[in-house]
């Protein structure tokens, strides 16, 4: 029973007939011949036997060509599969294309690198300091398991409508697991801290969710599975970590250990992870998510031995305030002038520590940045390793000390950024 239900939520077929639900429509074409034959004109033909179940059920994405990651390549362009035969699909419904990229990018860097500051400058940072930690436990170990069971994503007969993470493994969805720790994680951590309608809460964490895990179906780049074991992945992980995480986060604080338990983890857990058959950009992924998370963890740290955060003197739940005019204005400056230092820190680490960890090996770097990315290269991994984990460790840092005190010098910060404790 175990077997079939398994073998059920795994068939790519699953995968285009939610496509196909929303809107994505099929046609496959024989090159062997000249005739042509519907694969999916609408949800009903989609039952029809036009195809060997078996045949097609688990081939290897790897096999499979990714289309571009535009509407329009779907509609216009056909892409190369196995056993000599190409898809060719279109899109019918744009409504349903664009919210579900929008929906997928709920799950992506660019999300967390505004996200992630946006809620330290402007919201709470004694909850951000949780989420975050949340957040790295549950991608350190759903990204781990990705190379180790090394499941591709779904193949033929599915359309890849984005191909960003294509040659990455598929099980489990890094996506679904970032649909429940972050949202879930914001609900159970704020929901005694600030007086709010927790079920308003509940709703918005639950569609939030809901909207990442189809978005991955739709696109073609996870199984009904892989997206099943995401969810099951991360609640259990939650369980665990949301009591667990709330104590830690007070010890990291005081400690004066903290720092460097924070730092040689992070160091060891990047060192050991493990070890996929071939390259991907999973474990660089990985480096950015830890070292962010450190340096995020270590700039709290310097706040408090420094004297600069004292606990309020007023219990929870609080009250929220909600933006005055000049509040607002202020909330604008703050995200404005923070991402731009995002973006220079970015800018000048990524270059100084490349050069810096290429001379050291005594590596070109120019040569060494345009050569090929493989598991034999590790010269290559190496120097990625290490300057994203010290760039993006620097804009941890950055995010909780550096920015806010600006913020202060300009009279422009969070009366209170340095009580949330």
């Amino acid at each position: 029973m175990w077997d079939n239900a398994i073998e059920y939520l795994k068939d790519p077929l699953l995968v285009v007939k939610v496509q196909n639900f929303f809107g994505v429509i099929y046609k496959s074409t024989q090159q062997s011949n000249d005739s042509s034959e519907v694969i999916h004109s609408d949800r009903q033909e989609f039952m029809n036997e036009e195809f060997d179940l078996k045949q097609h059920k688990r081939i290897p994405s790897n096999i499979s060509s990714s289309s571009q990651s535009s509407q329009s390549s779907c509609d216009t362009d056909s892409s190369q599969e196995s056993g000599g035969k190409e898809v060719v699909c279109t899109i019918n419904n744009r409504f349903w294309y664009y919210v579900f990229v929008l929906g997928t990018a709920l799950g992506d860097e660019i999300f967390y690198a505004t996200f992630i500051p946006f809620w330290f400058w402007n919201i709470d940072g004694a909850v951000g300091r949780r989420v975050v930690l949340v957040w790295t436990v549950v991608m350190y170990i759903g990204q781990g398991i990705k190379d180790i069971v090394r499941w591709p994503r779904p193949g033929y007969p599915v359309k890849k409508l984005q191909e960003k993470w294509a040659i990455e493994y598929g099980m489990p969805s890094t996506h679904a697991m970032v649909g429940v720790s972050i949202p879930f994680s914001v609900l159970f951590y704020t929901m005694d801290r600030y007086q709010y309608p927790v079920h308003w809460g509940a709703v918005i964490a639950v569609a939030w969710c809901t909207l990442i895990c189809v978005s991955r179906v739709y696109l073609g780049m996870h199984s009904v599975l892989d997206i099943a074991a995401g969810l099951f992945l991360s609640s259990s992980l939650l369980v665990v970590l949301v009591p667990l995480v709330d104590w830690l986060d007070g010890v990291l604080l005081t400690s004066h250990w903290s720092p460097v338990a924070v730092i040689m983890l992070s160091i060891l857990v990047i060192v050991f992870y493990p070890n996929a058959d071939k390259w991907t950009p999973t474990r660089g992924d990985t480096t950015m998510i830890v070292s962010v998370c450190a340096g995020i963890l270590a700039g709290s740290w310097t706040n408090y031995q420094l004297g600069n955060m004292v606990a309020s003197s007023q219990a929870p739940p609080y009250e929220i305030i909600w933006p005055s005019i000049e509040m607002l204005g202020c909330t604008i400056l703050r995200t404005i002038l923070g991402f731009c230092g995002v973006l220079a820190t970015r800018a000048i680490g990524k270059s100084f520590s490349y050069a810096v960890i290429c001379a050291l090996l005594g590596k070109d770097k120019n040569e060494l940045r345009n050569s090929e990315n493989s598991l034999d290269n590790k010269n290559k991994i190496i120097v990625e390793l290490c300057y994203k984990y010290f760039t993006y460790g620097m804009i941890g840092f950055n995010t909780t000390y550096v920015f806010p005190n600006v913020f202060d010098l300009l009279k422009i910060n969070r009366p209170t950024y340095y009580t949330e404790i």
